[in-house]
């Protein structure tokens, strides 16, 4: 949850640090962009140190980074000092999110992943429910307090809470199975002969093969569109609804609902895959709807409360869909070949947050529609749903092995 806010709580700031900073609504984007040019650089070797040195403490050093330079952008004076901050951003919480997707693969097979997939990923759904609002708030009591402007407050806040989990982190967190004094030696057994047996069904590679595997590009394809469309949502929702002529505080409570309705369908949705077994259909067909919502969005974007349902939809296409991706590298990824792969495709993946961020300005070049870039996102969500269809397999789903799956 702290680290989505941080990462996307710009988009809040934007609504004061324009006029004060003097940016351009360009500017702006390739600023909110080139986050994940760092995240690019630094995603894959983070993800295999985290490997090697242990989720605990690599996890610890990745909050603590990002949190005190989420902070420091409260120092923001200009253009290019906003380009080197978003930048280091993004270099330093490279590996977060792709390091607990394989720390998932270290304690839960792939028949229960999606559902505890979408429970860390529903902090994405939460960072917008419930930081959406914090944020609106923060900027709308503190601008002005100690001579700080709203959106200064806004980075101090919340990056502090970012370095002191950071910290509980390194004293908490267990790294594996083995580590856990909370599990006794035959919960610790069990629990390993139950990864033991699935691991042996998938494909071993090396690590160099995992990075030069097709299966992990296709993916990367997919997610690449999923992600244009998830942070065209988190860098422009805010302005969007500020359209509608309502101040900070109602801004952030009005883009709380996309995702508040996105947190219960995640969990509704991937708890139905985990069931039935099923990934791709779950997927294509969550996608779709998403890429509908967004269409309808701009096609009633004179009504808001239609609007606000539309877009509803949309994030509940995009996020719904996280936890449905998530398990698929894993299943026939192992070891540090997973650990990279998955490194990969978040990577390669969150390149679409660039392209995301920036669709408004490149599609506004071109077309006189003001909704013209929803119509682009939604085009990129179906064609993740071609692909998927076409390159996710539909047999994904590992059955309960007899031997292993009865209890201690």
């Amino acid at each position: 949850m702290l680290a989505m806010l941080d990462r996307v709580n710009v988009g809040f700031a934007k609504l004061e640090m324009l006029k004060d900073l003097g940016m351009s609504e360009a500017a702006y984007a390739t600023g909110a962009g080139i986050f994940f040019v760092g995240y690019l650089m630094f995603e894959v070797p983070s993800n295999i140190l985290l490997k090697r040195f242990g989720a605990r403490t690599w996890i610890a050093r990745i909050m603590i980074s990002w949190g005190t330079i989420s902070s420091a952008m409260m120092f923001v004076r200009g253009e290019w000092g906003f380009y080197i901050m978003r930048f280091l951003l993004g270099f330093a919480e490279a590996g977060f999110f792709p390091g607990i997707i394989f720390y998932l693969t270290l304690w839960y097979p792939s028949r229960l992943r999606s559902t505890k997939t979408a429970l860390f990923v529903s902090a994405i759904a939460v960072s917008g429910m419930l930081g959406n609002p914090i944020s609106g708030l923060i900027m709308h009591k503190l601008s002005g307090a100690a001579g700080l402007a709203g959106w200064q407050w806004l980075f101090l806040a919340e990056g502090i809470p970012s370095i002191l989990v950071g910290v509980w982190v390194f004293f908490y967190l267990d790294s594996s199975i083995a580590e856990a004094k909370w599990l006794s030696v035959d919960e610790k057994e069990f629990l390993a002969k139950n990864l033991e047996a699935e691991d042996r069904c998938k494909h071993r590679v090396r690590l160099l093969e995992a990075l030069k595997c097709g299966k992990v590009y296709a993916l990367c394809s997919i997610y690449f569109m999923l992600m244009i469309a998830s942070y065209f949502i988190s860098f422009w929702l805010p302005t969007v609804v500020q359209g509608f002529g309502v101040n900070k505080l109602n801004t952030g409570l009005i883009t709380a609902i996309p995702y508040a309705v996105a947190l219960v369908g995640m969990i509704l949705l991937s708890r139905n895959s985990d069931r039935t077994g099923e990934r791709r259909i779950h997927y294509v067909f969550n996608v779709m709807a998403g890429g509908i919502g967004l269409v309808l969005s701009g096609i009633f974007a004179a009504h808001p409360v239609l609007v606000i349902i539309f877009l509803s939809i949309g994030t509940l296409g995009v996020y719904g869909s996280m936890p449905l991706f998530w398990p698929v590298p894993s299943s026939f990824l192992a070891g540090t070949a997973a650990a990279a792969g998955i490194g990969v495709v978040n990577s390669v993946g969150n390149l679409g947050g660039y392209f995301g961020s920036k669709v408004p300005i490149w599609v506004g070049s071109i077309s006189s529609d003001p909704w013209a870039a929803r119509y682009a996102i939604a085009a990129a969500l179906f064609a993740s749903a071609v692909l998927a269809y076409v390159f996710i397999p539909d047999n994904l789903a590992i059955q309960p092995s007899p031997s292993t799956d009865a209890q201690p």
